[in-house]
């Protein structure tokens, strides 16, 4: 069975390594480049935009709590008390999260009205030093037009753990922007989860063949 704690750990170490700017470092360090060739941004104070607030989305805004963050989030179901349970401000709109956060993390399941959620328009509304996460669904975020706002510097940077295509194609843009961080795909790839998902599974296989299958589906 999954759960929530990977996929958050992996946002957060997506949103750090890019406040830190820990790949440029990190590369320069074992390159021989320039010793401290950037500044980092500070989380403290800041505010951490989250599109989703559900089992995910929640660890994360907890999260953010404990880095002393201003956590507000944003869907078309949210509540002001489902909100304040997760320690976050609900954002009266999709717009205003956009363009007053530091960090916007997305958390959303992939549906018709969540496909696309972010195009052009909207990552022309965010901050011009801002982050943008996804560890969600690649088809909520517009991948082309992501592309287009990291080349020209129109957010500061951006955390992807998702792609329309995969594995990444090697000509894929997004493989030679120096201001994207991307995993492939890692958002439940964790020792704990899988030990989970083999034993369920042989727990599955043992019980069919005697007959007594203990998950049935319909």
């Amino acid at each position: 069975m999954r759960n929530g704690e990977p996929p958050a750990e992996l946002t957060w170490a997506l949103i750090l390594g890019l406040a830190r700017g820990l790949v440029q470092e990190n590369t320069a360090l074992r390159e021989g480049g320039p010793w401290q060739s950037t500044v980092g941004t500070d989380l403290y104070g800041r505010r951490l935009g989250l599109l989703g607030l559900g089992r995910i989305g929640s660890k994360v805004a907890r999260v953010g709590q404990a880095f002393g963050m201003d956590v507000i989030a944003w869907s078309r179901n949210l509540t002001d008390e489902r909100a304040a349970a997760a320690g976050a401000r609900r954002a009266a709109s999709k717009e205003e999260l956009l363009a007053s956060s530091d960090i916007v993390s997305v958390h959303l399941p992939l549906t018709d009205g969540t496909r696309g959620l972010i195009g052009e328009a909207e990552l022309k509304a965010m901050r011009p030093g801002a982050f943008l996460v996804n560890t969600s669904r690649a088809a909520i975020v517009d991948q082309e037009a992501l592309a287009t706002a990291l080349r020209e510097g129109r957010i500061a940077g951006a955390g992807v753990d998702v792609f329309d295509i995969e594995p990444l194609p090697a000509d894929h843009p997004y493989r030679s922007l120096p201001n994207l961080l991307a995993t492939p795909h890692l958002g439940y790839v964790t020792r704990r989860n899988y030990d989970g998902y083999f034993a369920q599974a042989v727990e599955d296989i043992e019980a069919f063949l005697a007959g007594e299958p203990v998950r049935r589906l319909g």
